[in-house]
């Protein structure tokens, strides 16, 4: 299960070794558990959730190499720094929003989008396909249908944007589809517009711009225009945020 279809299901796997990673990694990244801190032991972790040893060590390794933590000999399994964080990681960006996230985050976040995504979309008006461009059309008009619920319309908005990476016919882009989920998080939990038919229509015609300039084969227009998007995204969440405080 994806980022944004688990913040929108709520549900999480249940496996005991699920639920170590998903508590201690939750407490970690809120700051419960602040970095340099050392875990407690073995055995009071053991009957904290109840499992086997073995259990307990499979997720303090899935931890470990998400650079949540680390282990030291005759000193403990450490708390790192956030800058050793796999911040990609999607658990790791859905642990944010869960602890809830600032201006600062998203900004970051955005700045990461905005280096990937517009090159993507130029990419893919240089790569893609006639079926790539229909399919990236129905894409677009789905965003305008006016029967979305704030879930549907996050899930259409981010199938549009992992079909862009996919059409640039380059796999590393693909792989930076946790950030375009987290990014599209924070718009479900805090300004979703699919409570504005205005602004469910802009995000339309705003798509199909992208689409349009890729049909084109028109690179530096498919840039503008994806940036605009995300920068249009960006602005109204900080909007949201300012609001909220």
């Amino acid at each position: 299960m994806g980022l944004l279809q688990t913040v929108i299901s709520g549900q999480k796997l249940r496996t005991n070794h699920a639920h170590i990673v998903d508590s201690l990694g939750r407490d970690i990244v809120s700051g419960s558990i602040p970095s340099g801190e050392i875990l407690p032991g073995d055995s009071e972790l053991m009957a904290r959730f109840g499992v086997s040893r073995t259990v307990l060590r499979e997720a303090l390794k899935t931890l470990a190499a998400k650079g949540l933590i680390v282990p030291r000999a005759r000193i403990g399994t450490r708390v790192t720094s956030r800058e050793s964080w796999s911040l990609f990681d999607p658990d790791i960006l859905n642990w944010h929003f869960e602890a809830g996230i600032d201006e600062a985050f998203l900004v970051h976040l955005s700045e990461i989008r905005l280096a990937f995504e517009p090159y993507a979309a130029g990419l893919a008006a240089e790569r893609a396909t006639k079926d790539d461009v229909v399919m990236l059309q129905q894409l677009a008009d789905t965003m305008g249908e006016t029967n979305h619920s704030a879930e549907s319309h996050a899930m259409a908005d981010l199938r549009f944007h992992l079909a862009v990476a996919e059409a640039s016919r380059n796999p590393f882009m693909r792989s930076v589809g946790s950030l375009i989920e987290a990014a599209l998080v924070g718009v479900f939990k805090l300004s979703s517009p699919s409570a504005d038919l205005r602004e469910i229509q802009n995000a339309q015609i705003t798509h199909r711009r992208i689409v349009d300039a890729i049909r084109r084969r028109d690179v530096e227009e498919a840039r503008a225009a994806m940036e605009a998007v995300i920068i249009n995204g960006v602005e109204r969440v900080r909007l949201a945020l300012r609001a909220a405080n």
